[in-house]
């Protein structure tokens, strides 16, 4: 797929939130962990003359794209080939010492959903791939193909939240060799009883989104690139992150919670953990896209934006 051709033409999803979260931050450099087509960086460019992008993705046919889309910002953009937890790697090669914010807009994006060949969908025929970046090794046939099916089960209950894992794992097993995605959505649609395919959302969504996170490491990577985010941002910045499913939004909270300084020790005794609070949380509940945004773009139902400003000073204890 060519950059220039515009076939990676993607709708930032919460474009405005975005916005306004990071138009309190100060003059610098804004890192894009998930650049992707470049929807997000381009609206900050453009609202604030004082900051520039470092913008990073694994797919190298989206950084293609975004640095197309973005030519016009000049010296103000600069793009690196890389996973999103290598933000120190990233920023030393950039020449970026320290960052005045971080996005990060997690999940798959629709024009990696939209090429068959990447096989990221249950709706179009092609291979079992599902990687983010097509040099990386390891593919969605070799999950489906040589996991037990004891470890297929784990990855679809822990990261789908499919009720029918076992099942849908026994049948993967004895229909082996599965080669494309037509193959292993109708083999997960046959192992879910029928009743529970009448309702929701396609039967192989669950399973799909579970092998893509597992093929990625999209989990595994995610608290450390938050933390090295927070660490890498000036007092006054913005970490934002938007998560589509509850795993992401989990873990996501969690490194929230505890860059605020949350204390595990006992409420009647004195701290004695050692919470160290680095940011404030904006707000404590995440924010939504309105109904509008979802109309308009049915990926933005999930979305959930939370974001946290670094502190100017470490303080001891929890946050306030």
């Amino acid at each position: 797929m060519s950059a220039a051709s515009g076939s990676f033409e993607h709708t930032p999803v919460m474009r405005d939130e975005i916005v306004d979260a990071f138009a309190p931050v100060p003059p610098g450099v804004v890192l894009d962990a998930t650049l992707g087509g470049g929807g997000h960086s381009e609206a900050l460019l453009e609202r604030r003359a004082d900051l520039a992008i470092l913008g990073l993705d694994r797919d190298p046919v989206a950084l293609a794209a975004a640095a197309e889309r973005l030519a016009r910002f000049g010296d103000r953009v600069t793009t690196v080939h890389t996973r999103f937890d290598h933000v120190d790697e990233a920023m030393t090669a950039a020449d970026v010492d320290r960052l005045s914010g971080a996005l990060f807009d997690l999940g798959v994006s629709s024009p990696q959903l939209a090429e068959a060949e990447r096989g990221f969908s249950y709706r179009n025929d092609g291979p079992l791939d599902m990687r983010m970046d097509p040099g990386d090794p390891w593919s969605a046939a070799d999950v489906v193909n040589g996991y037990a099916v004891e470890d297929l089960t784990r990855v679809i209950r822990a990261y789908g939240g499919e009720r029918f894992a076992g099942r849908i794992s026994r049948a993967i097993f004895a229909a082996r060799p599965i080669e494309t995605t037509v193959e292993l959505a109708a083999v997960v649609t046959g192992a879910i009883p029928a009743a529970a395919r009448r309702t929701g959302a396609h039967p192989a969504t669950r399973t799909f989104q579970a092998i893509r996170i597992e093929v990625n490491g999209e989990l595994d990577v995610l608290p450390d690139a938050i933390d090295a985010a927070i660490a890498a941002t000036v007092p006054g910045g913005r970490i934002a992150v938007l998560s589509y499913h509850s795993g992401e939004d989990r873990i996501v909270k969690e490194r929230f919670r505890q860059a605020a300084g949350a204390c595990d020790c006992p409420p009647d005794l004195p701290c004695v953990c050692g919470a160290i609070q680095t940011v404030r949380l904006v707000r404590r509940i995440p924010k939504r896209p309105s109904a509008a945004e979802v109309e308009r773009n049915r990926r933005a139902a999930s979305a959930r934006l939370r974001v946290a400003e670094r502190v100017a000073l470490d303080a001891p204890g929890p946050a306030g």
